[in-house]
């Protein structure tokens, strides 16, 4: 027997509806600091870019040289739109605890596009130096890869390391369970 919708059952599609609901009610904080950090992300990676190649092109600099150079200036960069915007809402730990943890945090976002970049240059570069030493391999693992990789790492220890909590005006509400 095919079942029927009563007055007392919630259609489907009211159901998904509120299931949307509960999930940006959830989630949408989330979403919004991800789109935010994404925009500070997306000015840091422009201006690691240009010093990158600006670095090799314009001031001969060593590959791992040039990437640990643009990535510092980024760095700062970044830190100042993630305190200032990103994360503004947030209550503060102290600015140092904040910079040393965040540096401290770049550092080691910096040692995974570090490691894209010589595993592509060095390693793969020895086997097919024609392919994995052109200034573009450089571009895409320093740059596309490593920033990748690095970008969910430091996502992920900022929100949970850096910029501790939300400030209690604007925690999320938590769903309670209903019996």
């Amino acid at each position: 027997m095919p079942s029927t919708v009563t007055g007392d059952q919630p259609s489907p599609s009211r159901t998904r509806q509120g299931l949307l609901h509960r999930l940006i009610d959830r989630f949408g904080h989330i979403v919004h600091e991800l789109g935010k950090f994404g925009v500070v992300g997306a000015i840091a990676f422009v201006a690691d870019f240009a010093l990158f190649n600006y670095a090799i092109t314009g001031l001969g600099m060593e590959r791992l040289a040039a990437k640990t150079f643009s990535t510092v200036v980024a760095a700062t960069v970044a830190f100042v739109g993630n305190r200032f915007w990103t994360w503004r809402h947030r209550e503060r730990s102290g600015m140092a605890r904040e910079y040393s943890l965040y540096f401290f945090f770049n550092a080691v976002g910096l040692g995974i596009g570090l490691a894209c970049l010589a595993v592509s240059h060095y390693g793969l570069g020895a086997i097919w130096p024609t392919v994995f030493k052109s200034l573009l391999a450089d571009n895409i693992s320093a740059n596309l890869v490593g920033t990748a990789f690095g970008t969910l790492f430091r996502f992920w220890a900022y929100r949970r390391f850096v910029f501790v909590g939300p400030a209690a005006q604007d925690a999320p509400d938590v769903i309670t369970k209903r019996d």
